[in-house]
């Protein structure tokens, strides 16, 4: 059975897209740490991100740095976190999150709830 980010990189399930290419999709969380966190996965579903293969690990990276660049372009923030953990979804992910303090990477602490305007919203700021 395809998990969930498969689901939603064939576009079965709706997202909100910041960017693609043949390997890699990113698109928002939408259970935020902050705006604009993103998850960058590649489309080939391997659930654990260090059992893929070198050139698609290496390759990812470089997709989630372009990612990353667009986010510091368009969200107020200090630096961009890159953090890899979850095991609640079985396909390799990073999340890419707009951060002011390190506080911001605190899985822990409440989630932003975000309208699906809002989410909206800011992929567009995202793909311009």
């Amino acid at each position: 059975m395809a998990s969930i980010f498969s689901r939603i990189i064939a576009g079965e399930i709706p997202s909100y897209k910041v960017d693609e290419d043949a390997n890699y999709y990113a698109f928002l969380d939408i259970n935020p740490l902050t705006e604009g966190h993103t998850l960058v996965v590649p489309k080939q579903e391997v659930d654990y991100l260090f059992d893929l293969d070198d050139r698609t690990l290496a390759g990812m990276m470089l997709f989630a740095k372009r990612v990353a660049r667009k986010i510091e372009r368009q969200i107020e923030c200090k630096r961009v976190a890159v953090v890899v953990l979850g095991l609640e979804v079985p396909h390799a992910h990073i999340h890419l999150i707009p951060i002011r303090s390190e506080a911001d990477v605190d899985f822990r602490r409440e989630k932003l709830s975000l309208s699906p305007e809002a989410l909206q919203a800011i992929a567009d700021k995202l793909n311009r």
